[in-house]
């Protein structure tokens, strides 16, 4: 999300040659070389991942990026469902797809790695992966995380730092940063809005439980005035994460929603001795906080050999030792259990100890009324 989502990180990992499959791939002698079309999050197209399955599978991939879940969700309903034969979403998007029969429903038994992933991350732990009714498996997990606040820790006091209302505190006005993001924003705010309202917890009009993107008129109303209120509190709306690192180490911004990558990279050099700055990175608040678990869907379009080489990505992708690439490479934290494959340092930083902290986490969605929503953000520019 935002021009880049999430952040590089430099890293080490090898590709394993192993297959997880006892066979060769095998297709038709006559038939061309097969392409894998993947439509995807740029920093997941590592090189040495795409060119190791290339060799083992005897196939082409191919990348087209995407900054955000519309963006993708978009070019699909455009007709990427016959440019795409692989596509990547998290939260509540991949049923979005499924629902809007963008998507083609899994067959489990051919997800060889499922038993590799954590346990907070498959049902009946965590069903954002299945459809509405529960029964059809829509996506499998990739990587996981929260949009939490890195935070200075000696900028910020103890008794500010695991509370929404940080980025709202006029105490550091001058010393936050939010991103250019206005889904994200906008639902930050509601949770903190729907908490100080009381309405959080209450029987919602849907009759479910509360969803930062579902905000009532009274909650969204609120969201508003919070937001016009922060403007004169941030240094900036970061575009990019390059721009937020370089704010936090010079100490201009004490507090920052982000996705831990650059909160991981400033903490390896605080390890190395090469920084002295003592950040912390919150995935949740009192109030609740926004997460994502990133997937992989099968677009509906696609059968035959091309279906079965979709699942045989899948699988190597899952694969714990190319999991731990995904790790150490780009710095994510992957819903297969790699903890035994990368060192410490990874483990703590990627918070691989702590997969539970998912269950406490509002998972990213599309606004229940993107045009409301709209008018919202523009009022609050306009401000």
């Amino acid at each position: 999300m935002t021009t880049s989502r999430r952040t590089v990180l430099k890293g080490i990992g090898a590709v394993a040659a192993a297959s997880a499959f006892p066979m060769p791939y095998i297709r038709n002698a006559e038939a061309a070389t097969l392409e894998l079309r993947w439509l995807c999050w740029e920093h997941y197209n590592v090189k040495a991942l795409t060119e190791a399955f290339e060799k083992e599978f005897n196939c082409k991939v191919s990348a087209g990026f995407f900054d955000g879940n519309s963006e993708a969700y978009n070019k699909l309903r455009a007709g990427g469902t016959n440019d795409f034969d692989i596509v990547m979403a998290d939260g509540f998007w991949p049923r979005l797809y499924a629902k809007q029969g963008l998507t083609q429903t899994l067959d489990t038994k051919k997800l060889v790695n499922l038993d590799k992933v954590f346990d907070d991350f498959k049902a009946p732990n965590f069903m954002l992966l299945q459809d509405e009714s529960g029964e059809n498996t829509v996506a499998a997990s990739n990587c996981w995380g929260g949009y939490g606040f890195t935070i200075n820790l000696d900028k910020i006091d103890e008794a500010d730092q695991d509370t929404v209302s940080l980025l709202f505190n006029e105490k550091y006005a001058k010393h936050l940063s939010s991103s250019a993001r206005f889904e994200e924003n906008i639902a930050l705010a509601g949770i903190l809005a729907a908490y100080t309202l009381g309405t959080k917890e209450k029987e919602r009009p849907d009759g479910k439980s509360f969803n930062p993107y579902v905000l009532t008129d009274e909650e969204l109303e609120e969201a508003k005035k919070l937001l016009i209120k922060q403007k004169k509190l941030l240094v900036t709306r970061w575009n990019d994460e390059d721009t937020l690192e370089r704010l936090l180490r010079a100490q201009s911004v004490w507090a920052s929603p982000e996705w831990s990558g650059i909160y991981r990279r400033i903490r390896f050099d605080e390890l190395d001795g090469k920084s002295k700055l003592r950040m912390k990175h919150v995935l949740s608040f009192k109030e609740g906080g926004l997460g994502w678990v990133d997937t992989w869907g099968i677009t509906s379009g696609v059968k035959d050999e091309k279906l079965d080489l979709a699942y045989e990505w899948i699988n190597f992708r899952q694969r714990p030792e190319n999991m731990a690439i995904v790790a150490t490479q780009i710095g994510w934290a992957p819903t297969v259990d790699v903890r035994s494959l990368i060192p410490e340092r990874y483990v703590e930083t990627l918070f691989l100890n702590q997969t539970s902290a998912i269950k406490g986490l509002y998972q990213f969605d599309a606004p229940s009324s993107p045009e409301k929503w709209e008018r919202v953000w523009s009022e609050v520019e306009a401000a």
